[in-house]
């Protein structure tokens, strides 16, 4: 059976109170009882020296009957059991009951044992009291008074004592203890009843304190715990109280509140934790295409400068021969159309190859601090001439503040001129062409935007404008001009990325570090 906190509280205060109260009532209706007997014994006495007193002339006179009559009449007062005089000897003078009157007293009784009736000269006690039951087994007490041999007695003229008798008899009374065990009765019950009533009062008491100190205020530190508990870090827990109660509550919503900044933390770690991830795992893809594209171009440039150098000789003869052949007089009007057909569509060949061998070849850049702002004014002023750049709008926004880089100007005219080249193309109804430089905070360097309003490339394509010999273009060029710019880009320990839509506009975005690479020397 599980009791609460409250009931386990108050019940052991009600038996510690019990337990007090028992022992109190024991000790004050002892020491009660007692006080009674004392006070009994007291009248008692008091009621037995008064009847000697009394009869003290009548026993001088030797009018015993009157003075029989005298302690016959005291006897039957309230609570007054037996009263009866005895000798010296042990013999029973006068008795209120009448049938003992003329009988021995033991030599055990008390009249002997008590007081002392033996020939000394004087005894210890005047009177002496004892409390025991009587044939009935109600209480009683029985008091003994010694009557001394006074003077008055052994000098009277009536009758004559020995002088040095010490004791002429005693006067026994006993008396009912009913009233006071009713008393005492009554008072026990009043104890009883007062404890009953107090421990009620204290139970109320308490129960009411610690419904309003510790259970409700337990109850809603319970309801907290279960709100934390089922993830609800938004609770509180409310006690307007300055003691331990509203001490451990402040303490636990610290603790909450503690618990809730951890738990955001730990959230906003997470998902940052997550971006991450993902930025890590896109940039991991990034690199791998990377090197993927490396490695082809590199091994394409292996493949493509043999077979370079194997196509150049056979197209150096046929365009020398055919040049020759078109220059002779001897030559067929009608055919010089389709010589010259086959001279320019060499010559193309021969710029294929010479592209080829330009991609393959590893060329040593010539490097030296230059602005990268000069730079694209000077690839700028090349194209913006040329008749594809009149119904084109070229903005130029340069930040003032970048610095020189180390870099091959001419490569990078190269590559601008090629990226300028291919958003020319694809404004071919024209535009808006937009170049922007500008610092980059986060790693450094400069950043270099070209972006055009163009065609835009499909998404499908993105992957693949970076590959030798890819190309949209059905007439004209290689496919190697951006490759042959990525490698440019690549050299200068930068970046080269593109971001497109279809029927919005390209964005060519390279990133180039302002310091030389490592294991070059800046002159």
């Amino acid at each position: 059976m599980r009791f609460s906190l409250i009931t386990k509280l108050t019940l052991i205060t009600s038996l510690i109170l019990v337990l007090f109260m028992a022992v109190f009532a024991y000790m004050n209706l002892k020491e009660l009882r007692q006080l009674c007997l004392e006070q009994a014994a007291s009248e008692t006495d008091k009621l037995s020296e008064t009847i000697i007193k009394t009869t003290h002339y009548q026993m001088l006179i030797n009018d015993l009957p009157r003075v029989f009559d005298m302690i016959r009449e005291v006897g039957t007062q309230q609570g007054i059991k037996r009263i009866r005089l005895v000798s010296n000897s042990g013999r029973i003078i006068f008795s209120t009951d009448e049938k003992e009157n003329g009988t021995q007293l033991d030599k055990n009784a008390e009249s002997f044992n008590i007081i002392g009736m033996q020939t000394a000269p004087q005894p210890v006690t005047r009177s002496a009291s004892r409390v025991y039951s009587d044939k009935n087994g109600r209480p009683v007490m029985g008091l003994t008074r010694a009557i001394y041999n006074e003077k008055s007695c052994y000098t009277s003229a009536c009758h004559f004592h020995p002088a040095n008798l010490p004791v002429l008899g005693v006067l026994e009374m006993t008396v009912s203890l009913d009233k006071m065990q009713m008393l005492l009765g009554e008072y026990r019950l009043r104890i009883i009843t007062m404890t009953f009533f107090l421990m009620g009062m204290v139970w109320l008491g308490i129960t009411f304190y610690m419904q309003k100190l510790v259970n409700i205020p337990v109850q809603q530190l319970l309801e907290h715990a279960r709100e934390v508990g089922s993830g609800n870090l938004n609770s509180s827990v409310n006690i307007p109280s300055h003691d331990e109660m509203g001490t451990l509550a402040l303490v636990i919503n610290e603790m909450t509140l503690g618990l809730k900044k951890s738990h955001d933390q730990l959230e906003e770690w997470g998902r940052t934790l997550e971006g991450k991830v993902m930025e890590r795992t896109r940039e991991l893809e990034r690199i791998q295409a990377q090197l993927i594209r490396s490695e082809k171009l590199a091994s394409l440039g292996e493949l493509v400068a043999g077979i370079a150098h194997e196509i150049n000789n056979p197209l150096t003869g046929i365009l020398v021969f055919s040049s020759l052949i078109s220059n002779d007089s001897r030559l067929d009007p009608a055919l010089k159309s389709d010589l010259d057909t086959v001279i320019q569509e060499t010559q193309r060949c021969a710029t294929i190859v010479k592209g080829l061998l330009d991609f393959s070849r590893e060329s040593v850049p010539q490097k030296s601090w230059m602005s990268i702002n000069d730079i694209l004014n000077a690839s700028l002023a090349l194209v913006r001439n040329q008749a594809q750049f009149h119904n084109i709008d070229i903005v130029q926004e340069y930040s003032p503040d970048i610095p020189a880089i180390f870099a091959d100007p001419h490569q990078l005219e190269q590559v601008f001129i090629n990226i300028l080249l291919n958003a020319s193309h694809a404004m071919e109804e024209g535009g808006t062409l937009r170049l922007v430089t500008s610092l980059c905070a986060r790693h450094g360097g400069v950043i270099v935007k070209i972006a055009d309003t163009g065609c835009g490339i499909p998404e499908e394509n993105l992957s693949k404008i970076f590959d030798p010999f890819f190309t949209t273009k059905q007439t004209k060029g290689t496919g190697l001009g951006l490759s042959v710019s990525y490698g440019i880009i690549n050299s200068h320990g930068g970046s080269i990325e593109v971001e497109s839509s279809v029927g919005v506009g390209t964005t060519f975005t390279i990133h180039l570090p302002i310091t030389p690479a490592e294991g070059q020397e800046a002159s």
